[in-house]
């Protein structure tokens, strides 16, 4: 029985999801509406105890993370820098190969710190309008745009400043450069058989003489040629973003030592505020590439940015505050969750899986497919099972850095089920359902699940790290 009832909190959470509500509102209610069935006399107290504290403690660390990477996101939105990126890439690339040109410029801009959203709508009416010269289905735009720009640049590329990458940092002790040649392995995987996928799907269409669609929706209008910045200046936030978060990423622990205390009061007998520093030194070093990032973009293209700059971090911020409060509810709700006795049967089982980094992957893998988010499933994941998978790593004589990158490419596996925010945001801003373009989006899906398990025989078979 006990177990009925978790597994009922995990499909009513997903079930709502995929209906278009709010996690916000229903993670919530899908925990506590497992502790009234298993102890009711325990919801208050696991609602201030245990929810509310995880979900504050999530955004105390993470929250300045989702503000910073979405206002960035906007500004390069706004300044015109995203389109001249995309233009100048589709100049390098031909406008022939459309598809590898969108991949790249959707990978361009994650890796730069923009958010894998405003990714979609910047990138959007540049990828029809390829398409469309192009004569290939529009149907495939979704899947294209969700290979570049959901899946390597956001979890498995040493260095990315995509949350996802970030998360482990805090439970294995490791930085977002963690494992690189393993990061970098499973990057070629998924583009190359990414790429290879789409290809044939494209292949298919021309044989049968589909074109690029009558009777659409959401169709952008034609991009005009407008007078755009140069191209290497508008790169120029991006690298510095990824130069700074590799620099600070050094030299923070050398500049703080393992820990740094301060006493927050000039007078009286207020106790020292003591940080494990190399707990949030990854955290403050993508803080302050973004930073950085941003100070760039003002200084390049003052004039574009102050012009938009109101409505634009407005609409940055509310996108920062949904986000964020959307994954922390989902870290409340998976707290609650995994202090349910019915919890210990499903840890159980998934720790029946011999090998640690096996039993990592399916673990974080499986709770972000059923929340349908990589972030708030490897939360949930790590918040219950860090310490076992630690444990597990250590007597195997695995390193943390390898079960960090494990554990980031396994939350972005199986988390783009229908359900997924990012890509029901996808297909609305495309025009497109799940009928027409999930196919592909799914096959991605797939790759990206098994570019995990190539990762971890890559580690086991050859040692790579």
């Amino acid at each position: 029985m006990a177990l009925l009832v978790v597994l009922a909190a995990l499909v009513f959470l997903m079930w709502v999801a995929y209906r278009g509500h709010s996690v916000i509102l229903f993670a919530p209610v899908a925990a506590l509406g497992a502790v009234l069935l298993t102890e009711p006399s325990l919801v208050a107290p696991m609602f201030t105890g245990l929810f509310m504290d995880r979900m504050v403690g999530f955004l105390k660390l993470y929250f300045p993370v989702f503000l910073l990477g979405a206002v960035f996101g906007k500004l390069i939105e706004i300044s015109g820098f995203s389109k001249s990126i995309v233009a100048a890439t589709i100049g390098v690339v031909g406008e022939r190969r459309a598809m590898l040109s969108i991949v790249l410029v959707c990978a361009l801009l994650t890796y730069g710190g923009v958010s894998l959203f405003v990714v979609v709508f910047a990138v959007y009416p540049f990828a029809a309008e390829l398409f469309r010269q192009a004569d290939i289905p529009k149907r495939l735009i979704p899947g294209t745009i969700a290979l570049g720009a959901f899946t390597f640049t956001m979890d498995a590329l040493p260095g990315t400043p995509q949350i996802q990458n970030i998360i482990p940092t805090t439970f294995f002790g490791t930085t977002g450069w963690a494992a690189p040649w393993l990061g970098v392995g499973g990057s070629l995987f998924v583009l190359a058989c990414g790429l290879g996928w789409l290809e044939s799907r494209r292949r298919h269409a021309a044989a049968i003489g589909e074109g690029y669609g009558v009777e659409l929706r959401n169709e952008p209008a034609p991009f005009t040629g407008e007078r755009l910045a140069h191209p290497l200046l508008a790169l120029l936030p991006l690298a510095l973003v990824a130069v700074a978060n590799f620099a600070l990423t050094r030299s923070i622990p050398r500049w703080y030592g393992p820990t740094q205390s301060f006493v927050p009061a000039v007078v009286g007998d207020a106790k020292p505020v003591v940080q494990e520093v190399a707990k949030v030194a990854a955290i403050w070093a993508v803080e302050g590439a973004l930073l950085l990032g941003i100070a760039c973009v003002l200084a390049c293209a003052w004039r574009p940015v102050t012009r938009a700059f109101t409505d634009g971090s407005r609409a940055a911020v509310g996108g920062a505050l949904l986000a964020s409060m959307n994954t922390a509810s989902e870290y409340g709700f998976g707290a609650v969750i995994a202090a349910l006795p019915g919890f210990r049967s499903v840890a159980d089982a998934l720790q029946a899986i011999p090998h640690p980094l096996v039993n990592e992957a399916v673990s974080v893998t499986a709770l972000a497919g059923i929340t349908g988010s990589a972030s708030g499933g490897m939360s949930i994941a790590l918040a219950a099972m860090a310490d076992t998978f630690k444990a597990n790593a250590i007597a195997a004589g695995i390193p943390m850095e390898v079960l960090h990158r494990v554990a980031a490419m396994a939350s972005g596996g199986m988390d783009t089920l229908p359900h997924n925010g990012a890509v029901i945001t996808l297909l609305a801003v495309t025009g497109l359902t799940h009928r027409e373009s999930y196919r592909d989006i799914f096959a991605i899906t797939l790759i990206k699940t098994l570019a995990v398990f190539a990762v971890i025989g890559l580690y086991v078979f050859a040692g790579v790290v």
